[in-house]
């Protein structure tokens, strides 16, 4: 069971990862237009994509990733559905097609789905938290032991 959780677990960050991607080219296209950026100019938003995908991005709003390895389970097909509906990856390089208001649209969207999947993260890891401190008082109490996993 806890090994499950760990696998919805990472499927999940794999969503959040795609949210924030599609976020920060979203929400770089709005400061670039708010800055006066021609909202028609589809090279000057490629040639900021490195910047705007970077982690060290200074104009990010997020926490930098931790460099904890995280093993990418199969993510969700409603969820990964839902992040599509709202901004697919062929949807990125229309960006300069659309209005500002669809642009924050869009990025109020993402806003709203990466809270989703993150309520959702952080009850699978509730869950793990239970199920791995259920699996050391087995071994604590000598409900469970290593040798008899491993026959």
């Amino acid at each position: 069971m806890r090994d499950l959780c760990q696998q919805v677990e990472g499927g999940l960050s794999y969503l959040r990862r795609l949210a924030h991607g599609r976020l920060d080219i979203v929400g770089g296209e709005l400061a670039r237009r708010r800055a006066g950026g021609d909202p028609a100019d589809l090279a000057d938003l490629v040639a900021r994509l490195p910047k705007l995908l970077s982690e060290n991005d200074g104009g990010s709003t997020r926490v930098p990733r931790s460099p904890r390895r995280v093993d990418m389970g199969e993510p969700s097909v409603e969820l990964e559905s839902e992040l599509d509906d709202i901004v697919r990856v062929d949807d990125l390089t229309g960006l300069t097609e659309l209005s500002d208001a669809d642009l924050q649209g869009a990025a109020d969207a993402l806003v709203a789905f990466e809270r989703t999947v993150s309520d959702r993260r952080r009850r699978v890891h509730e869950r793990i938290d239970t199920l791995q401190a259920e699996i050391a008082r087995r071994y604590r109490d000598g409900e469970a032991d290593i040798e008899s996993m491993l026959q």
